[in-house]
């Protein structure tokens, strides 16, 4: 431990820990949240897909009175709109066709905590007005319910979308916004703190590799990630070293090693691919598990519709990757779904993106 960081206050190594960098943009940015962390105010963090927003709200509450308390993060742009109400506020047994049992809230579980509601503006028009009651009156009733009870709870909510666009054009209430936005912080995407690409490098091959693992970056290599335009952020830069964790064990990546390690189309060989998704998570369903339709479901009785449903998602989610050779973003678009509802869906069918 050096006598520097020895030096640092509990709240300021907390922040360190999620906001890594040593730029004048970043240090900024670690200054706005020493300011608000100590105190209640709602937060409305903005900024490019993969800039960090998460970890804002992360550092924001391990530095605030309430570190103690939970994290609870919920992405609004990734539940079906007919479940978000009962995701946030929960519901009462019986509420509706499904609901067996009594079901808590995030809002319950973040009591005495920070609730980190990310990409709030995807929220549907209706949940707007509901979520702005529960923060006017500080009360939440579940969906089925009739009484409603406190809870304490401080906000945290992010968006990569033009929030003020969206309000001129009536897709987010204005009050709301304000509701949300006590303190706004807007986070610089990476171009704007190319300085800590070193840094962050060193973070993540500490982070995805034992020392006796770890790839070994020329300085050459380091100024071609840092020339690098990077629109997915500090999200893409940890993908490529954890892409070069296991690709380059132990070994020397020179500026024509990082230059591959950043194709994004770039053919991969057979070795390298198998290598990659050897280390990704295993399925929650096999491929092998799922029957393709039939031609004629009803021939032979009643139907099993939900693996009917299963099996046609798998097919349509499959010739979208294949079609986008691999790239999440793209295949979303082609499926119209949001691009973390799809990875959801990859990882739920056990769909192994084709990298080639």
């Amino acid at each position: 431990m050096t006598l520097a960081w020895a030096a640092l206050s509990l709240e300021e190594r907390q922040v360190r820990r999620f906001l890594i960098g040593e730029s004048e943009a970043i240090r900024a940015v670690r200054r706005t949240i020493a300011q608000v962390a100590p105190t209640s105010a709602s937060v409305l963090i903005t900024g490019p897909s993969g800039s960090g927003k998460e970890m804002v709200a992360r550092a924001i509450h391990s530095a605030s009175p309430r570190r103690d308390g939970p994290f609870v993060a919920v992405n609004c742009g990734a539940i079906p709109r007919d479940l978000l109400e009962s995701e946030l506020f929960g519901h009462e047994k019986g509420a509706f066709t499904g609901a067996i049992t009594q079901q808590r809230g995030r809002f319950e579980d973040a009591a005495g905590g920070t609730l980190f509601l990310d990409e709030i503006g995807d929220m549907p028009a209706d949940m707007q007005v509901k979520l702005l009651r529960v923060i006017e009156e500080r009360t939440v009733t579940r969906v089925g319910g009739r009484s409603a009870f406190p809870v304490d709870v401080r906000i945290i909510s992010a968006t990569h979308r033009d929030i003020h666009g969206a309000i001129d054009e009536a897709r987010f209430r204005e009050d709301l916004y304000y509701r949300l936005a006590v303190f706004p912080l807007s986070l610089p995407p990476l171009t704007a703190h190319r300085d800590d690409i070193p840094l962050l490098i060193e973070h993540f091959v500490r982070q995805f590799a034992p020392a006796n693992r770890a790839p070994r970056f020329a300085a050459d290599a380091i100024v071609r990630l840092a020339e690098h335009r990077w629109p997915g952020n500090v999200r893409e830069l940890r993908n490529v070293i954890e892409r070069a964790v296991i690709l380059h064990p132990g070994g020397p990546i020179d500026a024509v090693a990082a230059e591959a390690l950043l194709g994004r189309n770039a053919s991969l060989r057979a070795g390298e691919r198998e290598a990659l998704w050897a280390m990704s998570a295993a399925p929650a369903v096999a491929e092998s598990a799922l029957p393709p339709p039939p031609a004629d479901p009803f021939a032979d009785g009643p139907i099993d519709l939900r693996a009917l449903v299963a099996a046609f998602e798998h097919q349509h989610i499959a010739e979208a990757l294949r079609r986008s050779r691999g790239v999440v973003a793209d295949a979303a678009r082609l499926l119209g779904l949001q691009r973390t509802t799809l990875i959801e869906k990859i990882n739920k069918y056990g769909i192994v993106r084709e990298l080639a």
